[in-house]
């Protein structure tokens, strides 16, 4: 039989694969723009006729998850929210945030330790958006690597959702399945796009600018740079260009927009890698469509799993390893805040903590968390990002133990190897003038001041 008499045989309809899900079962939906859209309409149609079904996903992007609507019949895992899964939890006590290392996912994966602890109907599914199948038989996961070929291949069974739009992106590993590994396949109508960021997103602030010019002397020829969400890729990207740095490389665990300029000036060409010479590696892409048309096919791209992009040891392989990540606070003892203000839950670790290690590990790496001194409440005050405590409900992301440099628009200050008072120091100087001296009757009150020299 061909291939393409196989698909023929396997095709179906979202309809069809939804009536098979049961009660106390699980579907796994593939992450960021691997979510399936029709599965999932199909799915929650069905929600007079189900309970207990959980939907484990990660990332997740619009269109909105239909599911989500039905709080009293799905439960929807996310193992790290965006600004989507926020504003939905809003709405919807059924959206779980779950904690994960993201550089050993598919491990436990493997080892059968997702946490469905409503899931005891056996037969559950895994739905992903994929590329058009190619001559060989492969189905391409796009943008979106991740574990989905770990998470499908542990799963009962699998459903593809073909998408024509899809930028195929090249590996790499993990990067496809193969049509003996899937048990249904349902295509997507001509219209449907995966989801992409507007092309006239504003650009990088001041502030994310001059953060960028204080990283940019910790450069040098060869260095293989780690960046994380945000606006600083794009101011980086911007304040590269003025450089004459060159023979940069990427290996990453996001994609994002600001490598684009990067890569095609020439300066980030990944010559001087130890590992995938010549190649940018990632584990997933999220961005404009500008973004997906430039990867759609491009050797230049490397698409690998995330237990390879993200294991510590592997980003330590490359010399002069740069890891750039953004946090939303940090404390007078330099714990990193990058998840949660209080109690209210914001966003996951990601890649934060296996970037920030393997930073550290690499010879001649260093690690940079970034933030900007201030930011600005819901009733207008102006409030510092460096605080003397974080407050209840706080969830830490990186302890103070990790720590290598923190950025603010205010400067550049290395925490690792200092104690605690040299720290308090660091970050005093480093917050916004307004604040300094609050933060000394801080530093005082948790008893980790020493005054060595007047701050002005």
């Amino acid at each position: 039989m061909s291939y393409y008499d196989e698909y023929k045989q396997k095709l179906t309809t979202a309809e069809a694969i939804a009536a098979t899900i049961k009660s106390h079962s699980m579907v796994k939906y593939g992450y960021f723009n691997a979510k399936p859209q029709m599965l999932d309409k199909a799915l929650a149609a069905r929600h007079e006729e189900l309970k207990d079904v959980i939907i484990e996903v990660a990332g997740t992007v619009p269109p909105v998850p239909e599911v989500i609507q039905h709080k009293d019949v799905f439960t929807y895992q996310d193992w790290h929210w965006t600004a989507l899964t926020r504003i939905l939890r809003n709405y919807y006590d059924n959206v779980i945030y779950s904690p994960v290392m993201y550089h050993i996912v598919e491990k436990f994966i493997n080892m059968g330790e997702v946490d469905n602890y409503k899931c005891t109907t056996p037969g559950n599914w895994g739905w992903a958006q994929v590329c058009p199948m190619d001559k060989h038989g492969f189905f391409n996961f796009g943008p979106t690597n991740s574990e989905n070929l770990t998470s499908m291949l542990k799963v009962d069974k699998v459903c593809v959702e073909v998408v024509q739009s899809m930028p195929r992106c090249l590996g790499g590993q993990n990067e496809s399945i193969h049509i003996s590994e899937v048990d249904a396949i349902i295509e997507a109508p001509e219209d449907q796009k995966i989801f992409a960021a507007p092309d006239n997103m504003p650009g990088p602030s001041e502030v994310e600018m001059k953060i960028a010019e204080n990283i940019i002397p910790f450069m040098r020829d060869g260095s293989c740079i780690q960046l994380g969400i945000g606006g600083l890729p794009n101011a980086l990207a911007a304040c590269i260009a003025k450089t004459d740095l060159k023979d940069l490389g990427v290996h990453t665990e996001m994609l994002v927009d600001g490598y684009v300029d990067m890569i095609e000036s020439g300066q980030m060409n990944g010559r001087r890698k130890q590992i995938d010479q010549g190649k940018a590696v990632y584990t997933f892409a999220v961005g404009t469509q500008r973004l997906y048309d430039w990867m759609d096919n491009n050797p230049q791209l490397a698409s690998y799993n995330v237990g390879y992009t993200n294991d510590p040891r592997r980003i330590s392989a490359n010399d002069n390893f740069i890891s750039i990540n953004q946090a939303m606070q940090i404390d007078m003892f330099s714990n990193v805040n990058a998840e949660s203000m209080g109690t209210s839950h914001i966003t996951g670790n990601g890649g934060m903590l296996d970037y920030t290690i393997g930073a550290q590990w690499s010879n001649g790496g260093n690690s940079f968390v970034c933030l900007p001194a201030t930011h600005t409440g819901k009733d207008g005050q102006l409030y510092s990002r460096i605080v003397g405590n974080f407050d209840y409900g706080t969830n830490p992301t990186l302890t103070r133990h990790m720590i290598d440099y923190i950025v603010t628009e205010y400067g550049v200050k290395k925490m690792r190897a200092q104690n605690i008072w040299v720290r308090a120091e660091n970050l005093i100087e480093l917050a916004h003038p307004q604040f300094r001296d609050e933060l000394v009757e801080e530093a005082n009150k948790l008893k980790i001041w020493t005054r060595t020299n007047k701050i002005d």
